[in-house]
C-alpha cells in the first residue's frame, strides 16, 4: 500500500512521539538509583526531554497544518524508500541541533522547515526500496516506542529497559 500521507497522518505521527517521550522519563524516573552509570545527570536529561516535547507541541504540532503538499509527497517518498532507522536517526539529529541551540534561529522553527530538512537529509541516503508496509505505518516506525530519543544508549546513561513510574515535564 503505497497511500500518500495526509496532514493528519504526521500530526498523529507527532502527538504520538510527545507522548512517547513522556512516558519515557515517567519510565526512567521509577528506576533504582543503581541501574544508572555514576556520569548520568538526571536533571540535564529531564532537561532533554522537556526541550524535545515542548520543541515538538509549541513549533511542530502548531505548525503542522502549514505542511506544503511537497513536503507531504516528500515524506511519503522517504517513508516508503528508506530504512525507518535512517529516517530516525536523521530525525534525531535534526531534533538535536533544536535541543542544543546549533541551528540558527529560525532556521527549524516550524514544521514545514523541520520536514523538508528531513526529507533533504535523508535522500543523501543510498535508498533500500525495502518497504512492505505503507507510508502510514513506516513513519510510526521512524522511531522507537520505548527510550524514543534513544537516550539509553549513551554511555553516561547505564540504564536499559525498565518499568517506572516518574514525573513529567511541568
Amino acid at each position: 500500500m503505497t497511500k500518500t500521507l495526509i496532514i493528519q497522518d504526521i500530526k498523529d505521527f507527532l502527538k504520538r512521539l510527545s507522548i512517547t517521550i513522556e512516558l519515557d522519563q515517567h519510565r526512567v524516573d521509577g528506576l533504582p538509583p543503581e541501574r544508572f552509570s555514576p556520569e548520568y545527570s538526571q536533571r540535564m536529561w529531564h532537561d532533554w526531554r522537556c526541550h524535545h516535547r515542548d520543541f515538538i507541541d509549541k513549533k511542530l504540532l502548531a505548525t503542522a497544518d502549514a505542511i506544503s503538499p511537497a513536503v507531504v509527497n516528500g515524506l511519503t517518498e522517504i517513508a516508503l524508500a528508506y530504512e525507518p532507522a535512517r529516517v530516525g536517526d536523521v530525525m534525531l539529529e535534526l531534533f538535536a541541533e533544536v535541543a542544543s541551540g546549533s541551528c540558527s534561529d529560525g532556521e527549524l522553527e516550524t514544521a514545514e522547515q523541520f520536514f523538508a530538512r528531513l526529507i533533504e537529509q535523508t535522500r543523501d541516503a543510498p535508498v533500500s526500496n525495502f518497504r512492505r508496509v505503507g507510508s502510514q505505518a513506516a513513519i510510526m516506525q521512524w522511531l522507537p516506542i520505548v527510550d524514543p530519543l534513544l537516550i539509553a544508549r549513551d554511555p553516561e546513561c547505564g540504564y536499559r529497559q525498565g518499568v517506572g513510574r516518574g514525573t513529567s515535564c511541568s
